[in-house]
């Protein structure tokens, strides 16, 4: 599988009116990741936004994304303290059991074969190894679902099941998800392909801040 780089182009955009939203979770980051002495992988890294909570925790830190135009951006924020590394997610270039730790946030909805990442991710992080996936929420944001506001109830439409690429849905605004597309993961299909590839899961939090959450975060161990 390659990975479109959706994002060239857009790298300067997403950060400026993405920044704080992606930001908001690195509380729950921290938390489900933990300190550690390790060598931990940044999944889609995009512009790095990131680095600063991994480091912080004491990670020795390797950034992937397949986008230039996001590394570009990263770079300024690594400051040589980061190694950076132009790849797919589905198939990145490390030995078995590089990696300590792993992080994948905000990432799945832009690949159209999660699972495939999840089993590659398995075979670049040792065993024992903790993996921690930071999402949209499937049950409340995706084409399927519109988000009206921090304690609206989201607007359902048909479509929860349908997990083929698109930029054109009714739960859709005029943003980001128009010109990049997204590709919706079932809650069930999530959770199955990270036991298929070979994760134990040991936690769920869905941060507050909303009442129907915006997002989910899963901390994993490889078996």
């Amino acid at each position: 599988m390659e990975t479109s780089a959706r994002y060239d182009g857009l790298a300067d955009w997403y950060d400026e009116n993405l920044r704080t939203f992606t930001l908001g979770s690195s509380g729950v980051l921290r938390a489900l990741l933990g300190h550690g002495h390790g060598r931990c992988l940044d999944l889609g890294c995009g512009s790095g936004l990131h680095f600063e909570d991994l480091l912080a925790l004491g990670w020795t830190v390797t950034g992937v994304d397949v986008s230039e135009d996001q590394l570009r951006l990263a770079r300024r924020r690594a400051e040589g303290r980061v190694e950076l590394v132009l790849a797919d997610a589905a198939s990145v270039p490390f030995p078995d059991g590089s990696f300590d730790a792993v992080a994948s946030v905000f990432l799945h909805t832009d690949l159209s074969d999660y699972p495939l990442v999840l089993r590659e991710t398995a075979r670049v992080l040792r065993a024992g190894g903790r993996l921690v996936h930071l999402g949209l929420h499937p049950c409340f944001v995706g084409p399927f679902s519109r988000y009206q506001g921090p304690d609206a109830p989201p607007l359902l439409f048909s479509g929860y099941r349908n997990t083929d690429w698109t930029n054109d849905a009714p739960g859709f605004g005029e943003g980001l998800r128009r010109i990049v597309g997204s590709y919706h993961v079932p809650l069930a299909d999530l959770q199955n392909a990270l036991v298929a590839a070979g994760f134990r899961l040991d936690r769920f939090e869905e941060p507050v801040g909303h009442e129907f959450p915006r997002v989910l975060a899963i901390a994993a161990t490889r078996a």
